[in-house]
């Protein structure tokens, strides 16, 4: 059941097993309010057992580029298009969130995203590979992001 997020009425539907599910519900509602605002696109997620495609599009362009596994629980996942750009969202127990900005027209941007919710530690997969920056979001608190660009093609 898909589920469109409030960035509004922030709620934690969906993430609520996680245990930093409010953290991690705004930092999915930070993410919906950009797409509206710049695209007017409505942010949609599902749940990840029902968007599987997405979520091992997602892990295999991780394992494939950097060899990263994600070891926690996938929760939501989304896929879109706007402008051109293939994104794809999956939002994890841990509290983490995993993007994938793919442009569809050769040469154009391609990068996988890394956002930590507000309260969770750096991801052991992650730590030692990325360094993360800060930014501050009335909807999430402190979100501390990394990425990295993708070399091959999906």
């Amino acid at each position: 059941m898909s589920y469109v997020v409030d960035f509004v009425d922030v709620s934690t539907v969906g993430v609520e097993s996680s245990p930093v599910a409010d953290a991690l519900a705004g930092l999915r509602a930070n993410e919906a309010r950009y797409f509206k605002n710049k695209y007017d696109h409505t942010f949609t997620v599902e749940p990840a057992s029902e968007a599987s495609q997405v979520v091992e599009w997602v892990h295999r362009i991780l394992k494939e580029e950097r060899d990263l596994v994600i070891s926690p629980k996938p929760l939501e996942a989304t896929a879109f298009e706007v402008d051109g750009i293939r994104m794809a969202y999956v939002f994890y127990e841990s509290g983490l969130s995993v993007n994938v900005m793919y442009t569809i027209a050769e040469g154009g941007k391609r990068a996988v995203g890394f956002k930590l919710s507000d309260g969770m530690d750096i991801p052991e997969e992650l730590a030692t590979r990325f360094k993360f920056a800060r930014q501050k979001s009335k909807l999430a608190g402190t979100i501390r992001g990394s990425f990295f660009v993708i070399k091959g093609e999906y």
